[in-house]
């Protein structure tokens, strides 16, 4: 097997991957310290339904609902209307128990993470010598928190909201952000919680997505039921609209179809799926590039009910910064794109730190 895909097989890294971004792994050794103290269940079975209430917001909480592990097979079969030569060939996989976010995340709690109030460095340091190129040691000094000492983005040029909406307010999604910001939201989330949370691996998603049928979508072959379970380029009146007024999914999951695509671990590979072999456990794509990754569910700015397909694969552009003016582009804001979120998983079982780290970290990647 490839060994970027042992990542989440496995407790360790992989022989001969390299940990990225080493320099905050003090950081994740604290946070993973957290976690492991608090614990969790201790089953499949002992898996419930519950809310996380987000300490730094003021009545911030999301939804996670329970994703019974099993297996499945990814990517979409030769025939069905639509299918474009990445979503193949199927492979049947094996996916561990987790909890997913009942909907994207939104703004309210988003702003939060964005509007840290703090200087930050451009990689999201704390910047405490007036430099905003340097990057700083992530330690907590004087009154900082270790949530404080998260990398964290530094304010946008631009309401991110794009006048959608109803600005930042709750119940609207999130959007706008590269995967990078996206994971290390993720990370100071768990930094809060004490629970682990990170973004869904590609075959998570589309498991979570199925939730176990196998038609072009969740709700099963018919296209003309699309406006009960989704917002399209048809329906929504070319913006996002807010979470959850659709129908969910059998696992109860809302707007997986549709409204904003949801960003994945993955790089995109156009052929990522036969680099896979039947029965793989968890599998994934680690990216070391910054371009492209992998987004889910297409989005209200993207046509109808085909670009809303459970197969439906979407890759990350460089274009999406065409209207960043800093010079170096952020690393947290993809300011031309209003249709890219996301939402959040929580594995059952809490890694080693090595993987935990990996997972956050992987976003910035290099320009190749």
């Amino acid at each position: 097997m490839n060994r970027t895909l042992l990542l989440l097989a496995s407790p360790l890294l992989a022989a001969g991957d390299e940990l990225p971004q080493p320099e905050f792994l003090p950081v994740t050794k604290q946070i993973h310290a957290v976690v492991t103290e608090k614990g969790g269940p201790d089953s499949a079975e002992a898996m419930k339904p519950y809310t996380e209430a987000v300490p730094r917001v003021e009545e911030g909480t999301i939804d996670m609902v329970p994703i019974p592990g099993g297996t499945f097979t990814i990517g979409t079969p030769e025939g069905e209307e639509g299918r474009n030569d990445d979503e193949g060939p199927q492979r049947k996989l094996e996916i561990a128990p987790f909890w997913m976010g009942k909907h994207e995340i939104t703004w309210d709690v988003y702003r939060a993470f964005m509007e840290n109030n703090m200087s930050r460095n451009k990689d999201g340091t704390l910047n405490r010598d007036s430099d905003l190129m340097t990057s700083e040691a992530p330690e907590a000094k004087g009154d900082e928190t270790l949530v404080d000492i998260v990398s964290q983005p530094t304010p946008p040029y631009q309401p991110m909201h794009f006048e959608m909406g109803e600005g930042y307010d709750a119940g609207w999604p999130a959007i706008a952000m590269t995967q990078h910001a996206a994971s290390k939201f993720c990370e100071w989330l768990s930094a809060q919680t004490g629970h682990y949370y990170r973004l869904p691996t590609e075959a998570e998603w589309e498991y979570a997505c199925r939730a176990g049928t196998t038609t072009p979508w969740s709700f099963g072959d018919d296209p003309s039921q699309i406006d009960d379970y989704a917002w399209t380029m048809d329906n929504s009146d070319f913006t996002y609209q807010q979470i959850g007024k659709k129908k969910p999914n059998p696992w109860g999951l809302h707007d997986m179809h549709g409204n904003v695509a949801e960003w994945c671990l993955d790089a995109y590979l156009p052929d990522a799926y036969a680099k896979w072999e039947d029965g793989a456990k968890n599998p994934w794509h680690r990216a070391t590039s910054r371009y492209p990754r992998v987004a889910r569910g297409g989005h209200y700015f993207d046509g109808g009910p085909e670009s809303m397909r459970s197969g439906i694969r979407i890759a990350s552009d460089i274009e999406w910064k065409n209207l960043d003016p800093q010079n170096p582009k952020s690393i947290w804001y993809h300011t031309s794109n209003m249709w890219i979120g996301f939402r959040i998983v929580r594995p059952l079982e809490t890694p080693e730190v090595e993987t935990m780290h990996t997972l956050w970290n992987t976003g910035p990647g290099t320009l190749e």
